[in-house]
């Protein structure tokens, strides 16, 4: 296995198990986790390898010197970060540039328009200065529609007319929490909707104390579930999480709380977080003590691809992570380049119960960063979908989709009809930021290259859908 040497690598706060000697993972003393016997060699400490460290990668050499360029202009705009675990253990190098998990991670000449890609080029080429080069990437990643459906002007509560930093409510049961400790990943997805989190602070929503969190809930006590999110809540060390944890399991103000979310893509991207890292251990027993509380504890994993679940070290943090009482729920967008066939799709639902996970949701890619790269065609994406969920059995059926996180909430493509002559597509609401919209059927006009909510026009006649009159004065009255 090549290897990249240490020395060169960004110095992270430590996440990974301690580097050289040998470990033997096992259970916390006194808890349900599983002992896991086998003795496991030179784990590797986790490191981050961002775009300072292209030349670094061995398997980079042999791509073209035109891709290798492309890279270093797209990450310029959108972040780029790996490690060894990706590099090594998911990319399949000899199937590059079209293996998967090397679209989903490494950057991509075609995730930036044709002009913007030509602007930043000429200043990579140029090896033009910061104070040229800033104000030139910042507009166009202003034009990239950085925080999409309503994330700022909508969803961040007030509270004695102040925006509560790091909070987001869009529906009724559920509030959205980013500490500031967890605002970065393992490696990002290069179609990543929160890529603005990890661009600089101007961009980023997140709060350093928990204060305004704990105030918000005690007032609000029809929220019954909080998903923890960033980036990625496990990036954080364990003693670290815990100060964000604990507080909830036995405050009277968050005693309503019924269901506690951590939303992360660590358990594909880097699954020694939950077996070899120096204080995995010491997780699984945070783990524990939620479920312990009465809490319902869902991990919320981001599976882009069957591959992601094929190595023995994410299996075993599977089994790790539900002996110790959580349930790992998967949801994932359709993404051109990666998972847009149905069969793709049909493996990973079967291999996710195979495994102990819940299928979850199919997304639609949203309208921000690179979704020109991405974006499927709604039809293809309803296509996809139901090939895909007629053959696999009911236990995977659990999952939802295709569907579309707009502004007005979590809109379903259902299918397609022929309703008076009219071809239409049928949709529903899953989530609405008026929960009296939800499961109620709507009808949009037929269009077979739609690939967003806002690009579809009412059908049957109807000048306009029935909520829009209504979440546009929710626009109208929202805090500038």
């Amino acid at each position: 296995m090549e290897t990249i040497d240490a020395r060169l690598l960004d110095h992270d706060e430590p996440v990974g198990a301690k580097p050289g000697g040998v470990r033997i993972a096992r259970g916390p003393k006194g808890s349900n986790v599983r002992h896991q016997s086998t003795q496991r060699v030179s784990v590797p400490r986790y490191r981050a390898i961002t775009e300072r460290h292209f030349d670094r990668i061995p398997q980079l050499a042999s791509l073209p010197s035109d891709d290798r360029f492309a890279m270093r202009v797209v990450s310029r705009v959108l972040p780029f970060r790996t490690n060894r675990y990706v590099i090594d253990e998911l990319i399949d190098w000899s199937r590059v540039p079209d293996d998967p998990i090397y679209q989903l991670t490494f950057p991509q000449s075609g995730m930036l328009g044709e002009n913007e890609f030509r602007r930043v080029a000429d200043l990579v080429s140029r090896n033009a200065l910061l104070d040229e080069a800033t104000p030139v990437i910042q507009a166009i990643r202003d034009g990239l529609n950085p925080h999409p459906a309503g994330q700022r002007e909508l969803n961040i509560p007030q509270e004695g007319g102040d925006p509560l930093a790091g909070i987001q409510h869009k529906y009724r049961e559920t509030v959205l929490f980013f500490p500031s400790r967890g605002q970065t990943c393992h490696a990002y997805c290069t179609f990543c909707f929160r890529w603005a989190q990890f661009v600089g602070n101007s961009m980023k929503i997140y709060a350093k104390q928990t204060d305004g969190l704990h105030r918000y809930l005690a007032a609000h006590p029809e929220v019954t579930d909080l998903l923890i999110t960033g980036g990625d809540p496990m990036i954080m060390r364990t003693s670290v999480l815990s100060r964000y944890l604990l507080p909830l399991l036995d405050s009277p103000e968050t005693a309503h709380l019924e269901s506690i979310r951590i939303g992360t893509k660590a358990l594909t991207f880097w699954p020694h977080r939950f077996v070899n890292d120096d204080d995995a251990d010491d997780l699984l027993r945070l783990l524990e003590k939620v479920v312990a509380s009465g809490k319902h504890l869902a991990i919320m994993a981001h599976l882009n691809h069957w591959r992601e679940l094929s190595t023995p070290v994410v299996r075993t943090a599977i089994r790790r992570l539900r002996d110790a009482g959580a349930v790992i729920r998967a949801q994932a967008p359709v993404l051109a380049h990666i998972n847009d066939e149905a069969e793709v799709w049909q493996r990973l639902w079967q291999d996710e119960v195979h495994l102990g996970i819940v299928p979850y949701y199919m997304f639609v890619e949203r309208d921000t960063g690179a979704r020109r790269y991405f974006e499927v065609p709604l039809e293809r994406t309803r296509q996809i979908y139901s090939d895909a969920i007629s053959n696999v059995s009911g236990l995977a059926r659990t999952v939802r989709g295709p569907s579309m996180s707009a502004g007005p909430g979590k809109v379903e493509v259902v299918g397609t009809q022929e309703i008076g002559g009219e071809k239409v597509f049928v949709l529903r609401f899953l989530q609405g930021r008026n929960p009296d919209w939800v499961g109620r059927p709507f009808f949009a006009q037929f269009d077979p290259e739609a690939t967003w909510l806002n690009q579809l026009k009412p059908a049957l006649g109807d000048r306009r859908f029935f909520f829009e009159d209504e979440y546009d004065a929710m626009r109208a009255s929202a805090p500038r």
